[in-house]
C-alpha cells in the first residue's frame, strides 16, 4: 500500500505547493489517515470529531475514506511495519526533490494528530525536509525538531480551554488556526487574522497571527464550540487573562 500522496491531489496542498519557503520552490507529500481518538487524541475534548476534515473536499467520497482507513488499521495493527514503509517513501520523495532542485515538504498529519517527532528522526535523516502540521495538543509546541513546524487548532469547547490557554502562554510565536463561519473579524484574540485557506505554507511562517480558516462540511453545523459564529462574544468569555497573554 503506498502511504504518501504526491500529486497535490488535497486541495490544499496543491494550492500550498505555490508558495515558496524562502527562495526555494517545494512540492509536498502528504499523508491522510482515518482519524480515531489513538492519532486524534483531542477529538473529543476540543469538540472537532465531527467536524473534522474528514468530510470535506474528497473524504466525501466512499473509495477515498476506505483508503484512509486501510491506512489507520495498518498503523494500529502494524505500527513498525507502517513505519518502515513511510520512511521508505519519504526518503524516495526526498531524493526525487533533490532531482528536480525542489525544497520536499512533507504534511503527515493531513487530518490527523500524531506525535510523528518521537516516531521518526525527522532532525537528522530527514534534516533536508520541512515538514508542517496543525496540533490540538499543546505539548507537541516546542518539542518538534527545527524543520517541523507546528500550528495550534482552536476550538472554544469548555474541556480544551486549558489546551488553548498553555499554548498561548508558552509558545506566543505559534500561529493558532480557527475555523470561522461568519464575517470573518481583522483582530481574534489580541491577535490580528490572516486568511489562511490559501496556503499552509505562508500560514505556519506567519508567526504570532491567528489563521483564519472557513468551516467546511460537517464543521458549518458544528455546535461544539469548535467553529466560531460570533467572534466577540468568544473573545471576551475568555476575559483579560487570555488577552494578556496573547
Amino acid at each position: 500500500m503506498k502511504l504518501l500522496n504526491t500529486d497535490g491531489g488535497n486541495t490544499k496542498i496543491a494550492k500550498s505547493m505555490k508558495s515558496k519557503l524562502g527562495t526555494d520552490l517545494i512540492r509536498i507529500a502528504s499523508l491522510s489517515m482515518m482519524p480515531n481518538i489513538h492519532l486524534c487524541p483531542s477529538q473529543e475534548i476540543a469538540g472537532c470529531k465531527e467536524a473534522c476534515l474528514v468530510s470535506a473536499g474528497r473524504g466525501r467520497f466512499d473509495n477515498v475514506a476506505q483508503g484512509r482507513q486501510r491506512k489507520t488499521d495498518w498503523f494500529m495493527g502494524d505500527r513498525d511495519g507502517f513505519i518502515v514503509q513511510l520512511r521508505k517513501e519519504m526518503t524516495s520523495f526526498v531524493k526525487t526533490c533533490e532531482r528536480q532542485s525542489v525544497k520536499p515538504v512533507f504534511r503527515l498529519n493531513t487530518i490527523s494528530d500524531i506525535q510523528w517527532e518521537k516516531l521518526i528522526d525527522i532532525g537528522d535523516e530527514f534534516s533536508s525536509a520541512f515538514l508542517y502540521d496543525y496540533t490540538k495538543l499543546a505539548k507537541r509546541l516546542g518539542n518538534t525538531p527545527d524543520n517541523y513546524k507546528l500550528m495550534f487548532s482552536f476550538s472554544n469547547a469548555s474541556k480544551y480551554r486549558n489546551q488553548l490557554r498553555v499554548a498561548m502562554a508558552c509558545h506566543a510565536d505559534t500561529p493558532i488556526a480557527v475555523v470561522f463561519d461568519c464575517e470573518i473579524p481583522e483582530t481574534f484574540l489580541g491577535r490580528p487574522v490572516i486568511f489562511g485557506d490559501d496556503s499552509d505554507i505562508v500560514n505556519v511562517q506567519s508567526g504570532r497571527v491567528v489563521i483564519a480558516l472557513k468551516a467546511k462540511g460537517q464543521a458549518k453545523q458544528d455546535t461544539t464550540g469548535f467553529v466560531v459564529r460570533d467572534p466577540e462574544l468568544v473573545a471576551r468569555g475568555y476575559g483579560i487573562d487570555l488577552i494578556a497573554v496573547a
